[in-house]
């Protein structure tokens, strides 16, 4: 059967730029530098294990396996990749990695001469705009929530291999993946790329990095389970009874900061907005916030590690927003005081240690900073307002 190739092939609203966005994730993960992990049951890389660079082999042998699916051969594509055969390797062994930009050239040239945006995945090719057509479809949401909720529902109509279900429990969001995959489909490869597809797409719609709270996969951990570090920072689990993603469930509830002039523009330029970290978290101050009400011993350092961070870029999260640690914490802490002090009979010199100062001295400079008066006098005007409030005519009686 003939096939039109990709240069005389009409654009279709730029969608297939879309693909390439899922293809980029997928190439660039050794310029992802991994997140400190908090370590999930089983762990994986095992401590003091130094993560490995490039893409692994088993992803190319993926796209090999798209060619052979259609009865055609990888060597061209590989040739262009620059990616010599034989790159089959025995279950389970360790094998050379290939750089980012010949694993891009590898999946342009499947995605171009198979006319699939999902290599082998599923039991029907997914054309040319099919990822941007999604894309399109739940752009007029107004909220992350519901564009999630569409973007899973609609995926149902191209495939039914795989199901995606938004859900929350309390405060938790999870995206869902189940799936009926053809035998023959790279499952991990699939899963993987589809869920840090969804992830990706969520972050850049709302601008803001979306902390994983877990990333759970179906499947045993692989030999080249170290890059899942880099693409899930977070807790990651293997073994587990489906795939998916789990999230603060108030990002649901931010607004989406692109709108159609900005989808045109990422679809038209294909960038790896993917892969790139998002510096800004637009919950990072509350989540600050929350901690220190929690315990205002927390420091930069296990303010960090507590958010999956590293003590820099919270640093940088924060002067973003024209904050800084001590700010957050001085009020915090002018916060508690003035509660103990109007709702306690609690002695100064008390209330001064819990809010973490060495004396009342110290603590009172601190608050008359704050607040431009003493402890002395705030807790004296609190027990002056209900006396002031009681009728005169009801104080004789």
């Amino acid at each position: 059967m003939s096939r039109t190739t990709a240069s005389a092939r009409p654009q279709r609203h730029n969608g297939a730029a879309y693909a390439a966005l899922a293809v980029l994730e997928m190439t660039k993960w050794v310029q992802i530098t991994p997140f400190p992990m908090i370590r999930a049951s089983p762990p994986w890389p095992v401590p003091g294990t130094p993560a490995k660079t490039g893409t692994p082999m088993a992803f190319v042998n993926a796209i090999v396996q798209a060619y052979a699916q259609r009865g055609l051969s990888a060597e061209a594509a590989l040739a262009r990749a620059h990616i010599a055969p034989p790159v089959g390797t025995s279950d389970g062994a360790e094998t050379p990695r290939v750089s980012a930009v010949q694993f891009e050239r590898l999946c342009f040239a499947a995605m171009q001469e198979l006319d699939d945006e999902a290599p082998g995945w599923f039991g029907r090719r997914l054309p040319w705009g099919s990822y941007g057509m999604l894309a399109r479809a739940s752009q007029g949401a107004p909220t992350l929530g519901v564009a999630l909720t569409r973007w899973c529902r609609h995926h149902g109509l191209l495939t039914c291999d795989v199901q995606l279900h938004l859900t929350v429990r309390g405060e938790r969001a999870s995206v869902r993946l189940t799936d009926q995959l053809p035998t023959a489909a790279p499952r991990e490869f699939a899963l993987l790329s589809l869920l840090r597809n969804v992830h990706g797409l969520a972050c850049w719609w709302v601008d803001s990095r979306i902390p994983l709270q877990a990333a759970e996969f179906p499947f045993a951990a692989p030999p080249h389970a170290d890059v899942y570090a880099a693409l899930f920072p977070g807790p990651v689990v293997f073994d587990a009874p489906a795939a998916m993603l789990s999230f603060d469930a108030r990002y649901l509830a931010l607004p989406l900061r692109r709108d159609g002039a900005a989808l045109d523009q990422m679809l038209r330029h294909a960038l790896p907005l993917m892969v790139r970290p998002y510096r800004r978290d637009r919950l990072l101050t509350l989540r600050v916030r929350q901690l220190l009400q929690g315990d205002l011993a927390h420091t930069t350092e296990s303010l960090a590690a507590a958010l999956a961070l590293s003590a820099r870029s919270l640093q940088r999260h924060l002067a973003a927003e024209g904050l800084s640690l001590q700010t957050l914490k001085d009020a915090q802490r002018h916060a508690r005081a003035v509660e103990l002090l109007q709702r306690s009979r609690r002695p100064i010199k008390q209330i001064a240690r819990e809010v973490g100062f060495g004396n009342d001295k110290s603590f009172a400079r601190a608050f008359r900073a704050w607040s431009g008066t003493t402890p002395d006098e705030c807790r004296r005007a609190a027990r002056a307002e209900p006396q002031a409030a009681v009728p005169a005519n009801a104080a004789r009686s």
